[in-house]
């Protein structure tokens, strides 16, 4: 297949290359990747393939061609409910009411294991203290440096990465659900077969209340406090048998790891791929880590710490 003749689509934060296949038929999307190859083109099929077994609409695969470095997927157009809802702002709350029935359903997936279109054995793995300190941990390797050098910066990463540790040591539940790990209203398309799951290669199974964080804490949109407040008791009350106290710890420590991952991984994509639009989102998500940690004990020493070596002049830099 020549690439070249194809529609090329908007990318995302990955090494991944999009296109739009419209010689055939029913048109596909062509899925093209050479860095990091299986975790972008099999390990994104193979979770495609446990959501569309456990019902849930998800990309099928339309043909493999892994050696010449892409996969085609089923085509599910150009509207994510991101984009909707941009159009119908009055219509958020009822949007968001059904995201988090779709999600309900996610967290009741059961199945690890598959095997890939090279036919492997897959297993998703979990998603251990280890990993979710790492990716915290990515706020002290690509943002932290950018404002902070020398001896300082090197006295600085070790109490923050002391402080992201002991937050993770409180974390409550320990039972294991299906977690997409990227949940929110860009990676939500409008289907004509419903609502449809895109960008799944990292899922895992892990805490609860991360993929709501992910939702309700969005740095792509902007939502206002009560909209929040009613998407998080939306998800409550459609889950009566958690336990509230725990489960709103939980919400609140991955919001806040996350959204210091995000601005992290931001700011990697600016200095190590030029990738520099993702830069306009870090005020908002500095914002987000706000109003998770003020007037929150749990989070005392960790907002001392940030707000005095990231003053407001730093969190609303763009660069």
């Amino acid at each position: 297949m020549n690439l070249n003749k194809l529609k090329k689509l908007s990318g995302d934060a990955s090494y991944r290359i999009f296109f739009r296949n419209n010689i055939i038929k029913e048109s596909s999307v062509v899925i093209y990747c050479k860095k990091q190859k299986k975790s972008n083109l099999v390990i994104y099929d193979s979770i495609n393939k446990i959501l569309i077994k456990n019902k849930l609409i998800a990309p099928k695969l339309v043909k493999n061609c892994y050696i010449k470095n892409y996969i085609e997927i089923e085509d599910f157009g150009n509207t994510t409910i991101f984009q909707f809802l941009k159009k119908n702002n009055s219509k958020k709350l009822f949007y968001y009411k059904k995201i988090i029935l779709l999600l309900n359903k996610i967290q009741k997936i059961k199945t690890k294991k598959i095997k890939t279109f090279l036919n492997q054995d897959f297993k998703i793995p979990n998603y251990s203290k280890k990993i979710l300190l790492n990716e915290a941990n990515l706020f002290l390797q690509w943002y932290l440096p950018k404002f902070i050098i020398g001896k300082k910066k090197i006295i600085l990463k070790k109490k923050l990465s002391r402080i992201f540790k002991n937050l993770l040591n409180q974390l409550s539940y320990k039972k294991k659900v299906f977690v997409h790990r990227d949940f929110h209203v860009s990676n939500i398309m409008i289907t004509k077969r419903g609502f449809g799951i895109i960008d799944s290669q990292d899922a895992l199974f892990g805490n609860i209340a991360y993929d709501l964080a992910s939702l309700i804490d969005d740095v792509r949109i902007k939502t206002t406090k009560k909209l929040k407040d009613n998407i998080y008791n939306e998800f409550i009350i459609k889950n009566k048998s958690l336990d509230k106290y725990k489960f709103q710890n939980d919400f609140e420590i991955l919001s806040v790891l996350r959204n210091l991952k995000i601005i992290g991984i931001f700011s990697r994509l600016s200095k190590r791929d030029k990738k520099n639009k993702y830069l306009k989102l870090i005020p908002y998500a500095w914002k987000l880590i706000e109003s998770r940690y003020n007037n929150n004990k749990k989070f005392n020493e960790l907002k001392i710490i940030l707000e005095e070596n990231f003053p407001k002049k730093i969190r609303n830099y763009e660069n």
